[in-house]
């Protein structure tokens, strides 16, 4: 198929697809095809056992990937991927609305915040974070030695998907 025609394709086929950049649907393919642990072109519930597996978790409940699995409208091929991560990332907000929040909390606009402060903030405040939460945040954006919390970088990350280098 000549490149025109595979652009046409991909433009035509379905609105997902007008959703991200030619570099995103890449990256998203590639996602797709590790997951695709059998390579019959669909996700099931054995493939997202074999990826759990793969990344060194074991013990993975049943329900928990029925639970996945029933999040899309039906099999799980590329476009039904593709489209159930559109509407994840169009739930996000605009990197600067995000960097907006935490600025509140950052006066000096250093673009960082005490660890600790913006913890008690999240666990204390609107919207409470629950421990494990917090946990999770720092465990993929963890302080710097000083006990910072880079949230330019974090703002970063939830809007773009991936650091900055």
């Amino acid at each position: 198929m000549s490149p025109k025609k595979a652009k046409k394709k991909i433009e035509g086929g379905s609105n997902v697809f007008s959703m991200f950049e030619q570099t995103q649907i890449q990256e998203f393919k590639e996602a797709f095809t590790i997951m695709d642990q059998n390579r019959d072109g669909f996700i099931d519930k054995a493939d997202l056992r074999d990826t759990f597996a793969a990344l060194g978790r074991l013990n993975v409940k049943n329900e928990e990937l029925e639970d996945m699995v029933k999040e899309a409208p039906g099999p799980i091929n590329f476009t039904v991927f593709l489209t159930m991560f559109g509407e994840k990332l169009k739930g996000t907000d605009p990197e600067e609305t995000i960097l907006n929040a935490f600025k509140i909390f950052d006066p000096e606009g250093k673009g960082r915040i005490k660890a600790d402060y913006i913890k008690e903030m999240l666990m204390t405040q609107a919207d409470r974070f629950s421990q494990e939460e917090i946990n999770q945040m720092f465990a993929a954006f963890p302080p710097d030695v000083s006990g910072n919390l880079d949230y330019k970088n974090l703002c970063y990350v939830i809007t773009h998907g991936e650091e900055k280098d």
